[in-house]
């Protein structure tokens, strides 16, 4: 399926936003001493890759680039 311009920037967007959130809960998963939040954590960074890994798909399909989780 062919995507629009528009649509293809706005996935471009979402994909840099769940990069920046992944980065994130790494680096507060290296700060964090509660086990619990740990592994919430964690769970958030499984997620998000899997999630990336859609996104960069959608993008490969659109010719305009990939995202690299």
């Amino acid at each position: 399926m062919a995507y629009g311009l528009h649509e293809t920037l706005e996935v471009h967007e979402l994909a840099t936003f769940k990069t920046l959130c992944m980065t994130k809960s790494k680096t507060m998963q290296i700060l964090v001493a509660d086990p619990e939040l740990k592994q919430i954590l964690q769970q958030d960074v499984l997620v998000t890759t899997r999630q990336l890994q859609k996104l960069s798909g959608i993008l490969s399909h659109s010719g305009l680039g990939e995202v690299s989780p």
